[in-house]
């Protein structure tokens, strides 16, 4: 089973949330690629939106070279069964760099289509599996808004079966929360 496990952290090492997602691509037991969203993602701008926005066909080499990167990235999630996205909360949300990760990867005509009836996801028949650790926000709290988008994003690109794994409030609950967390994982 191919496994896209997308990390956030800005210190990885010793990331609760990178952690608990490498133990949750182990216990899946696949072949696991991981894109560390830290590395050289770079945020877009209004060059890679004329892009995305000049259709294939007629796009120059440097725009095509300008979304080498996100099509890449889609190459990445259009390839896995499932998708491990192990991130921390930053100030009640995910990080930049996962944010960047996003916008890389929701492409209209790519990832989902516009209807008359609305947004259509593209990339259905995969699971994903999010990991969150934070310090002290409740996780599905109203502090909480990396939860609900995430499983909003990945539902808007058609991956809809979206199971999380939490770790929350680590600070006030120490180790208990990474065995509640290790806990579930153990149910995938």
């Amino acid at each position: 089973m191919p496994i896209l496990h997308i990390t956030s952290s800005a210190n990885p090492g010793p990331s609760n949330s990178s952690m608990l997602g490498r133990e949750t691509t182990a216990h899946l037991q696949g072949d696991v690629t991981t894109r560390d969203t830290n590395a050289s993602l770079p945020a877009i701008d209004n060059t890679w939106i004329a892009a995305n926005f000049t259709p294939a066909a007629d796009r120059t080499a440097e725009q095509s070279a300008r979304l080498a990167l996100s099509d890449a990235l889609i190459s990445e999630v259009q390839n896995a069964d499932t998708l491990v996205i192990s991130t921390p909360l930053y100030n009640f949300s995910i990080p930049s760099t996962l944010k960047a990760w996003i916008d890389h990867i929701c492409r209209s005509g790519v990832t989902f289509n516009y209807t008359e009836n609305g947004p259509v996801g593209l990339l259905t028949g995969k699971r994903a599996i999010i990991v969150i650790a934070t310090g002290g926000t409740p996780t599905g709290s109203d502090m909480d808004f990396a939860s609900n988008y995430l499983r909003f994003v990945l539902g808007f690109i058609g991956i809809t079966d979206v199971q999380i794994i939490t770790a929350d409030r680590v600070m006030a609950q120490g180790e208990q929360a990474i065995a509640d967390a290790r806990a579930a994982i153990a149910t995938l």
